[in-house]
């Protein structure tokens, strides 16, 4: 039975080892020291390389009695040694069985809790393992075999580890198959796959091989922890490198040195929560869920509360950190959005689009867009009618931005005043106008939107919308106010991620939009709603009533993509941040970030049509359906 504990992290490992050839004491030993550093290190899951108690290359001393006498009454060795040490490790040993089986052995606290043979036998090139091995289809017939004098499950089998961890093993040229059974065990239940292997070195075939680990971990959902045989196995025809691999769900987030003529040992924080949650979500992996069975056994290990330290967790993550895929991703995105405006755009047959300009980020952002999408259907910038409203709120600084950066891209320039249509309405509505609550705010915004809209019908444009993910998220934004346009270009795209764009554009331009853009980006985020400060600046700081956007980001990201908990997206953040912002002050915004998240949903649960860009989106009408009157209680 599948469990679940408080702490969704796990502490895996994957080791080459320093070995001889066919020298088991010698092995056992190393194995042991090994065992007892990842215990150290807080280590639940252990795997090793294939044959690892023999070591891979002894060829035909497999024949021999000795051997596989030495390496069953070794194994004892381990399990006597273990026996005090919470922690499942699996050892690679030849089995007899009828024949002779490559078999991964599974113990726990000092038992051979089973022992799973390979699958397919690799026999080709440099490989001739059938000389000595049968596959594991010859064995199907027996449900136990001895090992140890102890009569121990064999075949197919998965153990659960506890903590909604379920462990399937495959050895080396399983992963190379056509039909690797890391498939068929994920499909089964198994998140977590451990592979013992012994893959010879040659000119590519590294790169290949993490490949081919990822690939796998990301189809399978699950976290892939591989242990190759190390330099130290026979070098008579082939050279090991010792290659340790560890991916979760598509990416390669562990790996130690190859070549090494020491003990190696990977070490990775896997988070089985979001993977149970990415197959939860997953409808087609669950529709591919298989009836047949495997073996369950209890392999439970403690699993107490841990630092992941052994797990990178990103501030940014809708940001690439490698600066050359901040710029591939920042140009998809912009082709994603410009080609959804301009097909939008020539569908409803629009002379050209209009857009608010405030000179902040996000109308930016829909202006750079709006010219790409120019570009793409032929037309003149010229089409587009940039907007500048100016309100209580407007700063001399972004208002020269708005009117600069539309010049310099030769876009149609109107302004409009809002104040003294603002301060009628207020009249209309008896609100005292020195009263700079809500509805002052609001009552901005919406006049504002008023304009677009009517605009647009008098020049039979499209009236782009500005709003991004972030405001969508937090409910930042006036309801039938600027949440309201007839294609919005941002909306799946994140605050933190808007400022890499702009910032990408900007370093794709040069003289006067450079410089331009590069003021837009240094101005604080703000709403203008507010009168400026004594200085003529921005008095209304966004992030300083709602809280850092980034901080809302990565709770957004996990939250959403993930279904975190409170809890866990603490833990994480709090990782993530230590070095700028303390446990208290992240999870003030986090409770922040909860209650706006949950009463905002009236609001996106009517938003205008928008290109989605990532794998996170708010649409209504495709990745996120949640009802406006649901209680955030049980979130806390």
């Amino acid at each position: 039975m599948i469990t679940i504990n408080k702490n969704p992290f796990f502490r895996i490992a994957a080791a080459s080892l320093k070995l001889k050839v066919a020298d088991v004491d010698f092995n056992i030993d190393e194995i042991l020291a090994v065992i007892r550093r990842a215990d150290d290190m807080g280590v639940k899951l252990l795997v090793t390389p294939e044959l690892s108690i023999t070591s891979y290359t002894c060829a035909d001393l497999f024949m021999n009695d000795s051997l596989l006498e030495k390496a069953d009454n070794g194994i004892e060795k381990i399990l006597s040694d273990t026996q005090n040490i919470d922690m499942t490790i699996i050892v690679g040993m030849p089995v007899q069985c009828g024949g002779l089986f490559n078999c991964a052995v599974v113990i726990n606290k000092g038992k051979i809790l089973g022992a799973v043979p390979k699958t397919y036998i690799a026999n080709y090139h440099e490989f001739y393992e059938k000389r000595w091995f049968l596959p594991a289809e010859k064995g199907k017939n027996f449900e136990y075999v001895t090992i140890a004098g102890k009569k121990v499950p064999f075949g197919k089998c998965l153990f659960d580890l506890g903590s909604g961890a379920i462990l399937g093993i495959e050895i080396c040229e399983d992963l190379w198959s056509v039909t690797p059974p890391s498939s068929e065990l994920a499909l089964m239940g198994a998140n977590i796959i451990c592979n013992l292997s012994a893959s010879d070195e040659y000119v590519s075939k590294a790169e290949y091989r993490e490949s081919l680990v990822a690939n796998q971990s990301a189809r399978c959902l699950c976290t892939y922890a591989y242990a190759g045989a190390s330099v130290c196995e026979s070098t008579t025809d082939l050279v090991f490198s010792g290659a340790t691999i560890i991916a979760e769900n598509g990416g390669i987030c562990a790996k130690g040195q190859r070549f090494c003529r020491e003990s190696v040992l990977t070490v990775f924080d896997t988070d089985i929560q979001k993977l149970n949650s990415l197959r939860r979500s997953n409808i087609t992996f669950g529709d591919s869920i298989i009836s047949e069975s495997a073996k369950m056994i209890d392999c439970t290990v403690k699993n107490p509360d841990n630092d992941l330290e052994y797990r990178f967790i990103d501030k940014h993550p809708f940001v690439p950190s490698d600066s050359a895929k901040v710029k591939e991703r920042c140009e998809e995105i912009l082709n994603i959005q410009s080609n959804g405006l301009a097909k939008r755009l020539s569908h409803v047959g629009s002379r050209g689009c209009i857009i608010g300009i405030s000179g902040g980020l996000d109308s930016t952002l829909a202006l750079l867009v709006a010219v790409r999408s120019m570009k793409i259907l032929g037309k003149p910038n010229s089409d587009i009618i940039g907007v500048t409203m100016p309100g209580f709120g407007t700063t001399g600084r972004t208002y020269n931005n708005a009117i600069k950066l539309m010049e310099y891209l030769g876009v149609t320039i109107r302004e409009i005043n809002i104040k003294d249509a603002c301060l009628l309405h207020m009249k209309d509505i008896s609100h005292d106008p020195e009263i700079k609550d809500i509805t002052y705010e609001n009552t901005q915004a919406r006049e504002r939107t008023q304009i677009l809209f009517d605009l647009a019908n008098k020049e039979n444009c499209l009236l782009v919308g500005t709003g991004d993910l972030s405001e969508l998220a937090l409910g930042w934004c006036t309801y039938n106010g600027d949440h309201m346009s007839m294609y919005g270009v941002n909306a799946s795209v994140p605050k933190t991620l808007v400022k890499y764009i702009v910032a990408h554009e900007a370093s794709e331009s040069d003289g006067d939009v450079k410089r331009t853009l590069e003021d837009i980006l240094d101005t604080p985020v703000s709403p203008e709603l507010l009168p400026p400060d004594k200085d003529g600046k921005i008095s209304q700081k966004t992030e300083d009533n709602i809280g850092p956007y980034e901080l809302h980001d990565f709770f957004l990201y996990h939250f959403v993509r993930f279904g975190a908990s409170k809890e866990k997206l603490l833990k994480m953040a709090t990782k993530a941040f230590a070095d700028v912002y303390d446990k208290d002050f992240i999870e003030k915004w986090l409770n922040v970030f909860i209650k706006r998240f949950f009463i905002s949903q009236f609001k996106r649960s009517c938003i205008p049509d928008s290109p989605k860009v990532g794998s996170v989106s708010l649409s209504p009408r495709g990745d996120w359906r949640m009802p406006s009157d649901a209680s955030f209680n049980s979130f806390f």
